[in-house]
């Protein structure tokens, strides 16, 4: 086995290109079938022994307590993990503290400032949840 594994997103990611490169060769594959090949690259004897040894983790060991930064509805900021709950693999609901208020309204003639955000984000750290010009709600640097 390989002492650097990908991550889940990554994997599925290696699968999705072989299966696409393997099939515009010629020879069809299914989604579960490229899972099975790519774990069979890292030595894995199937793809649920390799999910396994991934495992389910947070990135960079994401705790309660520890220190995150990245940006909320467009506005940077630096906050502490105050909850923190594994939804499925790779998706994580967090509670934060923010070390400082972000305003969370674009408006000139009012304000209205969070100390404290929740937010789902996925294996990449952002939210599915976008603002009209496209960027995620919630995006935690990784």
């Amino acid at each position: 086995m390989t002492n650097h594994l990908p991550s889940v997103s990554e994997a599925k990611a290696q699968a999705k290109r072989l299966r696409a490169k393997m099939n515009e060769e010629g020879t069809t594959v299914g989604h579960g079938q490229s899972l099975e090949l790519i774990a069979q690259q890292f030595g894995f004897r199937d793809w649920n022994a390799m999910l396994a040894a991934i495992g389910n983790k947070p990135p960079r060991d994401w705790e309660v307590g520890a220190q995150v930064s990245g940006s909320y509805l467009g506005h940077a900021f630096s906050a502490q993990i105050t909850s923190l709950t594994r939804l499925q693999p790779g998706w994580f609901r967090l509670q934060l503290e923010l070390d400082e208020p972000v305003d969370v309204v674009a408006s000139e003639h009012f304000s209205n400032f969070r100390k404290r955000i929740r937010g789902v984000v996925g294996p990449k750290g952002h939210s599915v949840e976008r603002t009209s010009n496209g960027r995620p709600h919630l995006q935690i640097d990784l």
